[in-house]
């Protein structure tokens, strides 16, 4: 039994908590990162999403972001242009 269960877990995805989000979803957490830490948008969309009351930094450079949102952000990348939702 307990080989069936290691095969099962090989066959899962490297990152399962984002294989199944869908390019929105995947925007949507990648942005809030940002928001969170005071980014200022520039697109409709964003701003519709998120808005720009307490926003701090025009250039995302500068938004100081944690070793943790830092990875965070660059696993979402990495996850939308696997999915091709990045040009």
């Amino acid at each position: 039994m307990r080989a069936v269960v290691i095969l099962c877990l090989a066959l899962l995805p490297a990152t399962p908590a984002l294989a199944a989000f869908p390019c929105d979803e995947l925007w949507g957490e990648r942005n809030a990162v940002y928001a969170e830490a005071g980014y200022c948008f520039r697109t409709q969309r964003a701003i519709a999403a998120f808005g720009n009351v307490n926003c701090r930094f025009s250039d995302i450079r500068d938004v100081p972001l944690s070793a943790r949102d830092r990875a965070k952000v660059g696993e979402i990348v990495r996850e939308e242009t696997r999915n091709g939702c990045r040009e």
